[in-house]
């Protein structure tokens, strides 16, 4: 044998450790790459004709389209078990707790854990940014976020502080009980959170959530109100896992496609979890916020989820007008807010927001894998056929 062949021979074995990892890598950014395409190539509501309501959009139909407020995502895949994540918003980009915004709390039905949402009632305002995760990491999540937040510059002297993490639960598609999610998890989605277009479906919080039987997750909306009524942005985001009839648009997308809650008497009940970020810079106190949460659970109805039994339906309101900003060592505070007549526009804008929003979140959904478990995306060449058969232009 040649000392060429001799060679060749003894450096196999190095040549390969250097290549596995190389193709691992390569692999992974294949899958990673392709994921990011396929949500990329399925449409929002509006590529589907379906814009609901009677005010336009921002300029990214996002929650973020309201100014100052950031959107971070991380998403969690380990091994073939765990698919979960964590979605943050910012409601400014200073410090939450040294400025507070006013914000209020909307129950639709309680069964859920939202962190923090007594004292956000009990004072009607935020310290915190709020997160969004799965069901058993809420505390995880709340106790990374605290280590964070008195981390920042001015918080030295801080000793109370009240994080408000809301949850839908994953354990269909992830392995819940693991509790994956991590500090530095938690601090990426916070750091990374950026203003402008929001990535939507399968993506953070919303990685392993189910919604009407399809595959759910994050999806996001705004409206902006003509100038004869304030001007204001309304910002929306959801983060879905909720059942019962899905209908799109009015359209009976779930009895068509036949796949909905008591189809049968083994059926879903609609069961799972909806979570509902509202954001506005329009002077709303907080007060005035709840009422406008409470209108985001009609446009939850609207897409055909009744928060049953074992729905856990929290809406989360909050302003960021620098007219209702409050400093939080201010012995008063100086506000000018919206009177009660000036809010219904608002209220309109919030039922359609969070109703798109809704749809985004399954229509931009990819089918995921996970726990030993498979969740498809809904067709939409199906929806296409059912919105066309009942929608006629």
């Amino acid at each position: 044998m040649s000392a060429f062949r001799l060679r060749l021979r003894s450096d196999v074995p190095r040549v390969l450790r250097v290549l596995t990892p190389l193709l691992s890598l390569a692999t992974a950014s294949f899958q990673a790459m392709a994921q990011g395409v396929a949500a990329d190539v399925r449409p929002r509501a509006r590529d589907l004709g379906v814009a609901p309501g009677v005010f336009a959009p921002g300029p990214n139909n996002a929650i973020t389209d309201v100014a100052g407020v950031r959107v971070g995502h991380v998403t969690i895949d380990r091994g073939d078990r765990v698919r979960t994540g964590v979605t943050a918003i910012l409601p400014h980009p200073g410090n939450a707790y040294l400025s507070r915004v006013p914000a209020a709390v909307y129950v639709g039905n309680a069964f859920g854990k939202l962190v923090g949402a007594t004292q956000v009632r009990e004072l009607g305002e935020l310290e915190t940014p709020i997160l969004l995760t799965c069901t058993l990491c809420v505390w995880k999540a709340a106790d990374a976020m605290t280590e964070w937040m008195l981390a920042q510059p001015g918080m030295e002297r801080v000793r109370s502080l009240n994080p408000v993490v809301g949850e839908t639960n994953d354990g269909g598609l992830n392995d819940i009980r693991s509790r994956p999610i991590e500090p530095d998890d938690v601090r990426r989605a916070l750091d990374g959170a950026r203003d402008g277009p929001v990535e939507e479906g399968s993506v953070g919080a919303g990685r392993g959530t189910v919604a009407f039987g399809w595959k759910g997750g994050i999806g996001t909306s705004s409206r902006r109100l003509p100038a004869s009524l304030g001007g204001y942005t309304l910002g929306v985001l959801v983060q879905s896992n909720y059942g019962g009839v899905l209908q799109i648009g009015g359209a009976p997308v779930g009895k068509e496609l036949g796949q909905y809650a008591y189809r049968n008497e083994t059926s879903e009940r609609g069961d799972g979890s909806v979570m509902v970020v509202v954001a506005t810079d329009a002077p709303l106190s907080d007060r005035n916020l709840e009422r406008v949460a409470a209108r985001a659970m009609l446009g939850i109805g609207r897409t055909g989820s009744s928060a049953s039994n074992g729905s856990g339906d929290f809406v989360i309101a909050f302003s960021t007008s620098p007219d209702v900003r409050r400093a939080w060592d201010a012995p008063r505070h100086a506000t000018t807010e919206l009177s009660n007549d000036q809010a219904s526009a608002l209220f309109e804008a919030a039922i359609e927001a969070t109703e798109e929003a809704a749809y985004n979140s399954i229509l931009k959904a990819t089918t995921v894998t996970g726990n030993g478990r498979t969740v498809s995306a809904i067709d939409v060449d199906k929806v296409r056929e059912v919105l066309r058969k009942y929608r006629p232009k």
